[in-house]
């Protein structure tokens, strides 16, 4: 038997101003800037030329849009956004934070006299490396894939020859396929100076041995003094095991370039910020295009009446548009005061040591804006301070317990673990139970698992690898 039931069901739907502002919300200030220029382009309502005053009619008044009544239909058609200040186009600055890894490896593959095949099979090597810079998959299951899934036959000689092109690129060590030879391409770039030339024997012939630590053997196998290892390890240990990149577990930085949200203000222990970049369009409309599409409101005519019927939809759009770049505004200030006031005494000198853990839920709780909210914020967002420019994803991390049952950050923690590995005896490095003894004393509670995890998040080594002659 068929029955039917009528049920109601309770959902909750985002509005278009609520869609449109988390759009703008996790746009940082220069994709912001083109999204407005792009609005501008689409919506004719909108207009950010400078007003000289010199074409206006003396009759003719700027109204809000504010004046105008959602129930006089026809809103005015010009307006006007000045969200520029006083100079339509003010300069400002930007910082050259990381250039993409991949995007300088294709620029310096671009001035090889390639032809376009090899330089086809150049791009998917890059495209390849991994995130330390190594390419991990073999010679064979390369050319496997250029066949299969971009119709490129080559051979395995062939990929071997771009290959090795590719391994003369900046940086030094890129495209290797492990450890030793990623150090050995660094070692033949170099001036063939003696301790050179003895480091990449070391590598070529007793790298296994070095690895272990077997110092004696690799001296005995080789005919090294005591001092000629110790010149060839010092040239290893300078060397660059991750081309790629650096270690860095707060963020991950891609941008060429980058332009300030926020710019840091200090007189003496008093803190505060500007926004300089971006302020909050005023949106205008021109009475006198109001008047003439009045007209054509009262009139009869069909065209008339649906070019009204546009010009309310693109005013609506320029509300919406205008109203989420305030919301937008007002949740980044918020957000930044609030980091600002919970960070102060780090803000002050940028000691790490007075960086306060700090997660997304306490600055929720500040603002009273939901977790999510906070994230979009700080997503690819910076502040220049007078001691560096940050994403403000810097300035969270989680905490722990010291001995006097403080919280502590965990970047206060890593800065203390490498003063310790620092000041190490190096012909007897700690180890990590040892480090654990060690942060103890300075009265740090912490898990020998965390230790590890900690000293591999800075580039640490193992104590076996710290271990010098």
């Amino acid at each position: 038997m068929q029955r039917q039931e009528l049920t109601l069901k309770q959902q909750q739907r985002l509005s278009p101003l609520q869609i449109l502002t988390i759009k703008l919300m996790e746009l940082p200030v220069q994709e912001l800037e083109q999204r407005v220029r792009t609005e501008l382009e689409e919506n004719p309502v909108l207009d950010d030329t400078p007003d000289s005053g010199q074409d206006r009619d003396e009759d003719t008044r700027d109204v809000s849009l504010d004046e105008i009544s959602d129930e006089d239909y026809i809103p005015a058609y010009k307006t006007r956004v000045n969200n520029w200040g006083k100079d339509p186009r003010p300069e400002y600055n930007t910082f050259s934070v990381k250039e993409s890894f991949s995007d300088s490896l294709r620029d310096q593959l671009a001035y090889r006299n390639l032809d376009e095949h090899r330089q086809r099979i150049g791009d998917f090597l890059i495209g390849s490396l991994d995130s330390s810079g190594y390419l991990r998959r073999g010679v064979s299951l390369l050319v496997d894939d250029l066949a299969f899934h971009f119709g490129i036959q080559t051979t395995e000689e062939e990929v071997e020859e771009v290959l090795h092109i590719i391994q003369e690129f900046e940086p030094a060590g890129v495209g290797a396929r492990d450890l030793r030879e990623c150090l050995l391409i660094q070692l033949r770039a170099k001036a063939q100076t003696p301790d050179v030339v003895n480091a990449t024997r070391v590598l070529e012939e007793q790298f296994e041995e070095f690895s272990n630590r077997h110092f004696g053997r690799v001296m005995s196998r080789l005919s090294l003094s005591e001092d000629e290892l110790k010149a060839a390890k010092a040239c290893i240990s300078k060397l660059n095991p991750r081309p790629g990149g650096q270690i860095d577990d707060s963020y991950d930085d891609q941008a060429q370039q980058v332009v300030p949200d926020f710019v840091l203000k200090q007189d003496g222990d008093s803190l505060s910020f500007t926004m300089p970049r971006f302020n909050i369009p005023e949106l205008r409309v021109n009475s006198k295009y109001a008047e003439m599409l009045m007209a054509a409101k009262n009139g009869s005519d069909r065209e008339q009446k649906e070019a009204v019927t546009f010009v309310k939809q693109k005013l609506d759009s320029a509300k919406w548009f205008v109203e989420a770049l305030k919301q937008r505004q007002n949740t980044l200030q918020k957000t930044m005061q609030a980091i600002l006031d919970y960070q102060h005494d780090y803000f002050l000198d940028g000691d790490e040591s007075n960086l306060r853990p700090m997660v997304l839920k306490d600055i929720a709780g500040i603002t009273g804006f939901d977790i999510s909210t906070i994230s979009r914020v700080v997503n690819s967002k910076y502040i220049e301070t007078h001691f560096g420019i940050f994403p403000l994803k810097y300035f969270f991390s989680e905490g722990m317990e010291n001995s006097e049952g403080d919280s502590v950050s965990t970047r206060e923690l890593k800065k203390a673990l490498q003063e310790c590995v620092d000041a190490e005896d190096k012909r007897k490095p700690l180890t990590d139970e040892q480090l654990v003894d060690e942060m103890g004393r300075r009265g740090y509670k912490v898990a020998r698992r965390t230790i590890a995890k900690y000293r591999s998040q800075l580039g640490i080594p193992h104590a076996s690898w710290r271990k010098e002659i």
